[in-house]
């Protein structure tokens, strides 16, 4: 099968979310390997892999705006470039959150309720797809992705620079993120719940 462009850009937000896994869960001193680390105060000390690691998320996160924006310009929509890329957005921002919470950075709950989220309103299209119904986004869950996206990559950098001025700006976008998850998790049902119950 011949790859279009959005199909490739996505493909290469995959193989970046695998190198992103990789740096953060790679046992670097346990293989006597040492990564580079710095103070940038007296009591913050920056691990050089977040960094690395926040640089790709940050390329990835770009990415999910530019395959689509490229399928819709020039009509290259495919039902395996949709697939794929569901599965890309799924793999990024989840498998990060649940890196960043098992490493005591975020809330556990945090990956809880996007995933549990995520699930459902992936269920809720798929009965809609059955009977021949498209489910159309909604802007909260667009300004959940926007906050969470950039929650993540303001915690691999380690907050900086609002850490400097003990602003938990991090904190706050993800908490919000969070808050829209829920709040778009019920639009959505309101808004097919005649497609859910058959009605």
């Amino acid at each position: 099968m011949k790859l279009n462009l959005p199909n490739k850009i996505t493909i290469s937000r995959i193989v970046m979310t695998i190198f992103i896994i990789i740096i953060l869960l790679f046992p670097f001193e346990n293989m006597g390997i040492k990564t580079m680390k710095f103070f940038v105060n007296e009591s913050l000390v920056v691990d050089i892999k977040y960094i690395i690691a926040g640089v790709l998320f940050i390329i990835a996160s770009l990415t999910d705006f530019v395959d689509g924006y490229i399928a819709r310009k020039y009509n290259l929509v495919t039902d395996f470039g949709k697939m794929v890329d569901a599965i890309a957005d799924k793999m990024l921002v989840n498998s990060v959150l649940i890196i960043l919470a098992a490493t005591g950075s975020i809330s556990a709950i945090i990956p809880v309720v996007i995933v549990t989220r995520d699930t459902f309103v992936d269920v809720v299209k798929m009965i809609a797809g059955s009977k021949g119904k498209v489910v159309a986004a909604i802007k909260s869950g667009k300004y959940k992705t926007a906050f969470l996206m950039t929650g993540i990559a303001l915690t691999l950098f380690y907050n900086l620079p609002f850490e400097l001025f003990n602003l938990k700006i991090a904190e706050a976008l993800l908490l919000v993120a969070t808050v829209l998850s829920i709040v778009s998790a019920v639009q959505y049902y309101n808004l097919n719940k005649k497609i859910i119950f058959g009605d």
